[in-house]
């Protein structure tokens, strides 16, 4: 599964807050912001803590991307 956090990036620029401030509003460690930054998955516990500190809904700040690429590298496995 590919995540995408642009909207939790937005949601900081509309908020004027810096990813440093998040992980410390958030009580999140700066890997972990690099991770979202980088669009790897963290748990939904870190989620959870993100949307606390910025006063939102989890599908507030990422979502689920459909990647044809992705799919083509399943397919790709499967044979």
């Amino acid at each position: 599964m590919i995540f995408s956090y642009k909207k939790l990036w937005k949601l900081l620029i509309d908020k004027e807050l810096s990813k440093k401030k998040l992980a410390e509003l958030a009580g999140i460690s700066q890997y972990t912001v690099n991770k979202l930054n980088r669009g790897e998955s963290v748990t939904t516990e870190t989620l959870s803590k993100i949307c606390d500190a910025l006063q939102c809904k989890i599908e507030d700040i990422c979502e689920l991307e459909n990647s044809n690429k992705a799919d083509s590298i399943k397919l790709g496995e499967q044979s």
